[in-house]
C-alpha cells in the first residue's frame, strides 16, 4: 500500500482537483466512517440484504451469466456507464477463456497451463462481480424505493471509498465520475485478491505472462461494432498488467472509447443483437468458429493473412464457454479494505482527449504471432489437439 501511495504522489504531484472533487475529498478524509451490522438491520433491511446477495449469487455462475447481467442491467440504467463496460470488457474476458481451449493456444500451453491461466480469469472476473453487482442493486432499490440505501454498502464489505462516491452521485448525477471511481475501485479491488496473490504471481504473471505477452496478447480488449455493412473492432492493448496505475488509465481510455458518440451507437447495436456465448465467432464467424473444423490429428498449417482464411484453410476453433470450462465453485472473497489515500480522486479528473482506438492490424499481427510459434514450435501432441 505505501508504494501504491507514492506513485500516487508521484504521478499526480501538482495536478489540480475541481470543486466537485474537493466535496467528495472532504466526505474521504472523515475519520468516523460508517458501519453497520447485521444485528442493527430492520426486517425489510434483512430481507432487501439477503435478496441482492442471492440474486448476486444467482448471476455469478460463470463469465457468461455475469456478462449477460451487466448488460441487463445498463439497459434500465444506462446512467450507470460503468455497467455496458463492465458488459463489453467481460466479454473480452470470456474470448481470453475459450482461446485456452482453441485452435491455436492448445498446441502452445500445457493443460497444466491453461487451468492455471482459466482459474486467474476467472477468480478476477468472480471478485469483480461480487464486489460491483450489489452496489449496482442497491442503487436500483434507490431509485425504485427514491430513498438512500446507500448506507448498507458496508453488509456486502463494498468500500468506503465507493460508499462517499454512490452518496455523491445519488446527489449530484456525475455520470463520468461515478465510471471512474467504479474502475478505480474494481482493479484496486482485484490488486492484492489477485494481481499480487502469491499463486497468481508464481502460476500466472511471473510464468505465463511472461511467456505469451507478445503472442497472446492478453491484455488487448476488442470492442466490434457494425459498421454499415460488417463487424469491425476498436480497442485497446496494455503492456503492463501488473501495474495498477496502467489498467486504470486503460480503464478510463476504453470508456472515452466505448461513450464516444461516434462509437457508442455501433458498438451498443452490436452487443444487443449479439448474445455472448465465450466463442470469437459472436464478433467474427468469418474466421472463428464453435465447432472444429480441423481434422485433430493433423499438423498445423498456416490459415491466415490479414485476418483472412487462406483458400481451403479451416476456421479457427472458439468454442463457447459451456464447451471450454466447467462451472468453478469460487471460494469466498477475502475481506479487506484497498482505499488508503485521498489522493486516488485525481483519476477522477476528467480526460476529454480523443483516444485512438484502432486495433484491428495489431490484433491481426497478433493471430499470425501465434501462428508463427505454434510452428517454431514444431511439436504436434493428439492429446493436445483442440476437439
Amino acid at each position: 500500500m505505501i508504494i501504491i501511495i507514492q506513485c500516487l504522489k508521484k504521478i499526480f504531484s501538482g495536478e489540480k482537483i475541481t470543486p466537485e472533487l474537493k466535496a467528495i475529498k472532504k466526505d474521504l478524509i472523515k475519520k468516523l466512517r460508517p458501519t453497520i451490522h447485521e444485528n442493527q438491520l430492520n426486517d425489510v433491511e434483512r430481507d432487501l440484504v439477503a435478496s441482492i446477495r442471492q440474486e448476486t449469487k444467482n448471476r455469478n455462475i460463470d463469465n457468461v451469466s455475469r456478462t449477460d447481467a451487466y448488460l441487463d442491467f445498463y439497459k434500465k440504467y444506462p446512467e450507470i456507464h460503468w455497467a455496458f463496460l463492465g458488459h463489453m470488457v467481460s466479454r473480452n474476458g470470456g474470448w481470453n477463456m475459450t482461446d485456452l481451449k482453441g485452435s491455436m493456444l492448445t498446441r502452445l500451453l500445457s493443460e497444466k497451463e491453461q487451468a492455471d491461466f482459466f482459474a486467474f480469469l476467472e477468480r478476477g472476473n468472480w471478485l469483480i462481480f461480487q464486489d460491483i453487482y450489489p452496489q449496482m442493486l442497491l442503487y436500483a432499490e434507490s431509485v425504485e424505493r427514491n430513498t438512500n440505501l446507500f448506507y448498507l454498502l458496508p453488509m456486502f464489505h463494498v468500500s468506503f471509498f465507493m460508499g462517499v462516491i454512490w452518496n455523491h452521485f445519488y446527489r449530484v448525477k456525475d455520470e463520468y465520475v461515478l465510471a471512474m471511481a467504479l474502475i478505480v475501485n474494481e482493479q484496486s479491488y482485484l490488486e492484492k485478491r489477485v494481481i499480487q496473490n502469491p499463486y497468481y504471481q508464481k502460476t500466472v504473471l511471473e510464468k505465463l505472462e511472461f511467456k505469451l505477452q507478445e503472442l497472446l496478447e492478453l491484455n488487448q480488449i476488442i470492442f466490434p461494432y457494425f459498421d454499415g455493412k460488417e463487424v469491425k473492432m476498436i480497442g485497446q492493448t496494455i503492456q503492463q498488467f501488473g501495474s495498477l496505475s496502467d489498467r486504470i488509465l486503460l480503464g478510463k481510455r476504453l470508456y472515452q472509447i466505448l461513450f464516444d458518440p461516434e462509437n457508442y451507437p455501433s458498438i451498443y447495436r452490436w452487443a444487443t443483437l449479439h448474445k455472448h456465448t465465450g466463442s470469437r465467432k459472436d464478433f467474427w464467424p468469418q474466421l472463428f468458429n464453435d465447432i472444429n473444423e480441423a481434422d485433430p490429428w493433423d499438423s498445423y498449417q498456416r490459415r491466415i493473412k490479414d485476418c483472412r482464411l487462406k483458400p481451403g484453410a479451416p476456421k479457427l476453433y472458439s468454442p463457447i464457454l459451456s464447451h471450454a470450462w466447467d462451472h468453478v465453485e469460487q471460494k469466498k472473497a477475502e475481506i479487506g479494505e484497498w482505499y488508503a489515500n485521498w489522493k486516488v480522486i485525481h483519476y477522477l479528473n476528467r480526460d476529454d482527449s480523443k483516444t485512438n482506438g484502432d486495433i484491428y492490424h495489431e490484433y491481426c499481427k497478433t493471430l499470425e504471432r501465434i501462428e508463427i510459434a505454434i510452428l517454431a514450435k514444431g511439436a504436434f501432441s493428439p492429446k493436445k489437439a483442440a476437439h
